[in-house]
């Protein structure tokens, strides 16, 4: 049974947070028909050229429209200009400056790090297993009563694995904070999204995104799922006008067509598993890791030499070898059928 209630979870939101009220926009304090309306109320430009007026501040067309696709309400939808200014209102909710800790399980994605050094938060790493799995036992005794955020990237990102479902409900049921699950690329996996189990675990928030498999990385549109109180937390932090209009219109028009996006899906999968296979006929290639994900993590002979020659080819991949237990790793991305053929290309002449 999850330790943490509701109630705990307050205890949880700074203090200062708490006591927040929310800035009331124009477009917040009018709720009625919009219809043929005149708008003297906001100190817009009054000529209509489709983006005179401000966007949605709640994005409730783009928010009723996932809320259909992913079966989950929209009073436990947030949107964000893009994942990062989702991850950092998390930040600010839950997080005092210069007493509170957070934890990330290196390698992962970048930005934890770099939203709590901006946010004056410290950060405990604790690396993943060889394996690239989350050290369960270690997070948990480590964690202390400042330890507000724990960070899981399932799937991971540079690792393209996913992490064991056991271990993430192990630490969502144990850790006395927020677990943060970012499924930024989950519609490439085939385990199933955490967004089932919000209603029974009030301090999970899923983070997910656009930019990935529905191919709007340009729209920047990041996406929070989380308890109704949570939301409600968020939501009084954020700028009245985080999600512009020009964004809000094209997220509506690309949602429609899911259909499209399955198709491309699965054309993804499919070169993801030709590129694979070719990969392993590559001599300088000393391992392909298990991916879930629309890209690969492969280990060569020597990353860096490796980079700069297919740099000569005209390909950009991405060297990862800074990053823990990436030594001498290249990500790459899953292309197009033409790009990835001349990506072989290139390695064979290597």
């Amino acid at each position: 049974m999850n330790k943490l209630t509701t109630m705990n979870i307050q205890d949880l939101v700074r203090e200062n947070i708490k006591d927040l009220k929310a800035y009331s926009s124009a477009r917040d304090e009018f709720q009625g028909l919009k219809g043929n309306m005149i708008f003297l109320d906001a100190n817009e430009n009054p000529f209509n050229n489709g983006i005179n007026r401000y966007p949605d501040p709640q994005q409730n067309t783009v928010k009723g429209m996932l809320s259909e696709i992913k079966g989950v309400p929209t009073k436990n939808i947030l949107l964000g200009n893009g994942s990062d200014e989702v991850l950092d209102l998390i930040f600010r909710a839950f997080c005092e400056p210069k007493k509170d800790n957070v934890i990330t399980l290196p390698p992962t994605y970048g930005m934890y790090e770099v939203l709590a050094n901006v946010n004056d938060i410290e950060v405990m790493k604790i690396e993943l297993s060889a394996d690239f799995q989350p050290k369960v036992d270690e997070i948990l005794e480590k964690a202390n009563n400042r330890t507000k955020l724990l960070f899981l990237c399932s799937p991971n990102n540079p690792t393209a694995n996913s992490f064991g479902n056991e271990k993430i409900e192990q630490l969502i049921k144990e850790f006395n904070g927020i677990v943060v699950v970012d499924e930024a690329y989950v519609d490439f996996s085939e385990e199933e999204s955490w967004l089932g189990k919000l209603e029974s675990y009030p301090n999970l928030i899923v983070t997910q995104t656009l930019s990935k498999a529905y191919g709007m990385a340009g729209i920047r549109l990041g996406i929070c799922y989380a308890s109704e109180y949570v939301i409600a937390v968020l939501n009084k932090i954020k700028p009245p006008y985080n999600v512009n209009e020009l964004t809000q219109q094209r997220a509506s028009k690309i949602l429609v067509y899911k259909e499209g996006l399955k198709k491309e899906i699965n054309v993804i999968l499919e070169e993801r598993r030709r590129l694979i296979s070719s990969l392993e006929d590559i001599s300088f290639v000393k391992k392909i890791y298990p991916t879930d994900t629309n890209f690969i993590l492969v280990r060569v002979d020597d990353a860096n030499r490796r980079y700069d020659e297919l740099i000569k080819h005209g390909i950009v991949v991405r060297n990862r070898s800074n990053q823990s237990l990436c030594d001498n790793c290249l990500r790459i991305t899953v292309g197009t059928s033409n790009e990835n053929r001349k990506l072989i290309y290139a390695l064979k002449q290597l």
